[in-house]
């Protein structure tokens, strides 16, 4: 074990039958529960296969987890305050707008709403998923945290997602499947150590309150969606929910297609599509260009943004999660704007990493060099969601340096490269042998916020997931089949380097 491992939750020495046996009951069990998503190499809409996990939970410290789970609300409260600021997201978003083709065209969006008089519902849901890693740099090699001997530090932020937050089925899921594997591996007294995790029952009470809000007992929900969807348990499982917390509400499932090609607004701005009122629209697509292949689509994300329907997330939302802004609310002085409480502040400050511009000024040029001289240290994001599209170490310095003299550097941010602590695990994926694999984690925090530009009715934490990826490998998505389902198991520290 390195300085920077955590040690598994259980020994991971076994013979190949009774690994063979776990793993048979692990795929049986996901297979049997919905863990499952639809093969991209062989699409068929009858046929599920099961989601890459991680076969044991991997540790987490339980203060560092509970610190991510008490500041959520914080974190819901700013980015709510955020989407509402029209200045904060013009000043923002003014470089980023001009080289950044999506980015602009979302804008485009956002102020055409404006100039319309804005959007007929004054309501806004975010559902919010908060991602963070731990990171060795945050605190020097002499005050390392230790657990059970071994060192970890603080957690940082990756970014915020604001925009189809996924796996508020999958999260859950993946801690009901370990705390199957690990009695079978006979470890019961594991269980205590892996939280409760009521992301999904969470996010879909978001949904159905807003619902309510809305008013309209005829009225639907839709789930806006991709032409094709491939992690369609998470989402199923979301409608099934609802279902059980509200018999009396109906979910729809459309594409930007078909709202552009078929819905309409009635006089008093009622989005109506097929038939049905829609009071709340949440938004499991969109996030990316290939979404809007048309004009059609941009039309249809118009009608919605003007509708009385509850959005999640509306125009201003979605803006708001975008890297830039990430970027800009870690500069000096900048989240005293929106939160005037020292002890919120100063704790979303210490889970910033470094964040910064590559504006074509002085500090966009110091950044730049910076990253020239030891790309190794840092990540470059572009204005993405969905996975895939960041560049790392050794590829930034001939990305950056083509882009040198371009306006186009305004559509990235530079962020310091985490360090996470390295976790050993067999990963297991659809017709591969279990692989014994160095592994890292990403946990994700969910929470949703429900209120006007000038009050908040509802802010709530409500559950989690873990991501965990090969340790050599950059991206981490499940869905974009780079990563796997874990759960987290939570750990005791000797000492914490924020004491």
């Amino acid at each position: 074990m390195g300085e920077t491992d955590l040690y598994p939750c259980v020994p991971l020495e076994m013979s190949a039958d009774r690994l063979d046996d776990l793993v048979d009951k692990a795929k049986t069990y996901a297979l049997m529960h919905g863990i499952c998503m639809r093969r991209k190499d062989a699409f068929d809409t009858d046929a599920l296969h099961f989601a890459p996990f991680v076969l044991f939970p991997s540790p987490f410290p339980r203060k560092e987890f509970n610190k991510a789970i008490e500041i959520q609300t914080i974190l819901n409260e700013l980015m709510h305050k955020v989407a509402h600021d029209d200045d904060f997201l013009r000043e923002s978003l003014k470089n980023t707008i001009q080289v950044d083709d999506f980015t602009g065209r979302l804008f485009q969006l956002y102020d055409k709403v404006q100039k319309h008089g804005g959007s007929a519902q004054e309501l806004s849901l975010g559902m919010l998923r908060s991602d963070l890693m731990l990171d060795n740099h945050c605190c020097p090699i002499d005050s390392k945290c230790k657990l059970n001997g071994q060192a970890f530090c603080c957690w940082k932020q990756v970014e915020l997602n604001t925009i189809a937050s996924g796996f508020g089925w999958l999260g859950p899921a993946s801690g009901l499947l370990h705390r199957y594997v690990v009695q079978e591996a006979g470890y019961p007294e594991h269980l205590k150590n892996i939280p409760e995790n009521n992301a999904l029952s969470g996010l879909a009470n978001a949904l159905v309150n807003s619902w309510k809000l809305y008013n309209q007992p005829k009225s639907v929900i839709l789930f806006l969606v991709e032409d094709v969807t491939y992690n369609i348990c998470d989402q199923k499982f979301h409608e099934f929910e609802i279902r059980e917390q509200c018999p009396e509400v109906f979910v729809i499932r459309k594409t930007l297609t078909e709202i552009g090609n078929r819905g309409k607004l009635t006089e008093d701005k009622r989005l109506i599509i097929d038939g049905h009122e829609v009071a709340v629209i949440y938004m499991r697509c969109g996030y990316h260009p290939d979404q809007y292949p048309s004009e059609v689509e941009w039309d249809a994300r118009f009608m919605m943004e003007m509708s009385l329907a509850i959005k999640s997330p509306s125009v201003h939302y979605h803006l708001a999660g975008t890297k830039k802004v990430q970027q800009e609310l870690a500069k000096p002085g900048v989240l005293e704007k929106f939160l005037g409480d020292k002890a919120k502040i100063e704790s979303v400050r210490d889970i910033f990493t470094g964040l910064y511009s590559l504006d074509k000024d002085e500090i966009g040029n110091a950044s730049f060099q910076r990253a020239i001289e030891t790309p190794e240290k840092f990540v470059l994001k572009p204005q993405r969601e969905g996975g895939g599209n960041n560049v790392y170490g050794a590829d930034i310095k001939p990305f950056l340096e083509k882009i040198a003299d371009s306006d186009e550097r305004s559509a990235y941010i530079l962020m310091d490269m985490i360090e996470p602590p390295i976790t050993t695990n067999y990963m297991v994926r659809p017709g591969e042998a279990p692989l014994l694999a160095k592994c890292i984690s990403e946990l994700g925090i969910f929470g949703y916020v429900i209120g006007t530009k000038d009050s908040i009715l509802e802010n709530k934490q409500v559950g989690h997931m873990l991501r965990t990826k090969l340790s050599h490998v950059n991206e981490g998505g499940v869905a974009a089949g780079l990563g796997a389902l874990d759960s987290v198991y939570l750990v005791d520290a000797s000492r914490c380097c924020l004491n």
